[in-house]
């Protein structure tokens, strides 16, 4: 699996309220949530993204409530990988929940920067910024979480599996 796209550029702490503001949290529609995925912090965001962009952040990111529309409203807005130095534990366990590749790597955040494109290898965890020519190693998920996100997450990969067992 792989990704390429265009950065967006955060800093530390981005929290959950303003990936996806509460106000917004009476819908489970997702489209509806991707339609302000992190506007109190990036205004422009939701009309620049493009299907494939990746988000690159610094420490944290993800951090506040538990709520699973975060990382849902990021996946559903194009964005197809977060980068960070760190995440918050319970966003990065929803993100995998949802089928949202994440991946820590602090030399590509330390170096990427807003507009640069970059391709993500999920099954090498080989970072190339394109547009800098620079290349940085994340630790790749094992296979088996491979799966899991490529099936679009746990409800896509317990579906497959329920699928392939009646056979």
């Amino acid at each position: 699996m792989q990704a390429k796209g265009s950065v967006f550029r955060y800093g530390d702490n981005v929290d959950t309220d303003v990936i996806i503001p509460a106000r917004y949290l009476n819908t489970s529609n997702h489209k509806e949530l991707a339609s302000h995925c992190m506007e109190d912090i990036d205004a422009d965001f939701i009309k620049q993204v493009k299907s494939g962009d990746i988000i690159v952040a610094d420490k944290n990111f993800g951090c506040g409530s538990s709520r699973e529309h975060a990382p849902i409203a990021i996946k559903e807005s194009g964005i197809s990988c977060v980068i960070a130095r760190t995440f918050a534990r319970i966003f990065y366990r929803n993100s995998i929940n949802i089928g949202l590749p994440i991946l820590e790597c602090p030399e590509a955040c330390d170096s990427i920067k807003a507009g640069d494109v970059v391709s993500v290898d999920f099954s090498t965890g080989k970072i190339t910024d394109e547009t800098s020519g620079k290349t940085f190693q994340a630790e790749p998920f094992p296979p088996f979480m491979q799966d899991l996100i490529a099936a679009g997450g746990l409800a896509g990969y317990i579906s497959k599996q329920a699928k392939e067992g009646a056979k």
